[in-house]
């Protein structure tokens, strides 16, 4: 069984800033393309951003400005700098992890990020 390390959740006011990490060191890690998901209450998961294991980013536009990728593949880890909260950007994170070759696939259990005053 493979475990996914996740980290970094928590409350923060509007306008703050939280660090997701997400550390998978039982797979081939430079290989996956590694993904942040979120689901908020009341609504379907949406894809957060992305980042290959050559390092290519992409990220939703509700995020692009404010989200940014590192990746270290030596560590096995991940983690996605959050700034400028907001309180939509409520939600429970997950942490993703996809073969693009073999379609291997890990999910995190998932990490609550608050936005509130």
């Amino acid at each position: 069984q493979v475990q996914v390390e996740e980290s970094g959740g928590g409350l923060v006011q509007p306008g703050g800033s939280l660090k997701l990490s997400c550390r998978i060191p039982g797979i081939n890690f430079a290989t996956y393309t590694m993904a942040w998901y979120r689901r908020a209450p009341g609504k379907q998961r949406e894809l957060v951003a992305t980042i290959t294991g050559s390092g290519n980013e992409n990220y939703h536009p509700s995020v692009k400005g404010r989200f940014a990728w590192s990746r270290n593949n030596l560590d096995k880890m991940v983690s996605l700098q959050m700034d400028d909260l907001k309180r939509e950007d409520t939600a429970v994170y997950y942490c993703n992890a996809k073969n693009p070759w073999s379609n291997d696939e890990h999910w995190g259990q998932g990490t609550q990020v608050i936005v509130s005053s």
